[in-house]
């Protein structure tokens, strides 16, 4: 039975001259392709939180809840409008294009944190998005004259991105 896996015509690696083969492993991290759980991982950064412990491990899951809970605030908030009525376009337009960068950025952070393929990451990440909804996205805390006049009533509000 042939137990190559299509892999019969690969030639085997070379020896170098020092004795050790022609690949080169030089601190390879192994990278999970699936969803794993364990408080030994790397989120964001090389070496964080690592194998720091369970208390690290848990303020990173901090960390990411909150920057899906701040994606949400942001996407729900309505700063421009504390400008005032007298601001320029071009002023508000500039913050309007800030807080938009500044979303799109913790946005892609979360879920290169996600990609880490955690499992109490991915948790954290949905859960901080989750709330974030429901406390400025939802119609839960809103009064039914911000209902009538808010233009976004679509259930659940359109994906923009």
């Amino acid at each position: 039975m042939n137990h190559g896996h299509g892999m019969e015509g690969m030639a085997p690696t070379s020896q170098s001259t020092n004795g050790t083969s022609g690949m080169h492993h030089h601190n390879m991290m192994m990278m999970h392709m699936t969803f794993f759980w364990g408080n030994i991982t790397e989120i964001l950064f090389s070496g964080w939180p690592g194998r720091r412990g369970a208390c690290m491990y848990a303020l990173a899951l901090i960390f990411i809840f909150v920057l899906a809970f701040l994606v949400e605030w942001l996407s729900h908030s309505r700063l421009i409008k504390l400008l005032g009525e007298g601001s320029s376009n071009v002023l508000a337009g500039v913050v309007q294009t800030l807080l938009h960068a500044i979303r799109v950025g913790l946005a892609y952070l979360v879920m290169l944190a996600v990609m880490s393929f955690n499992g109490g990451v991915f948790l954290m990440a949905v859960a901080g998005h989750a709330l974030g909804f429901l406390l400025f996205g939802s119609r839960v805390f809103k009064k039914s004259t911000e209902m009538l006049l808010d233009d976004n009533t679509s259930d659940p509000p359109p994906m923009a991105c």
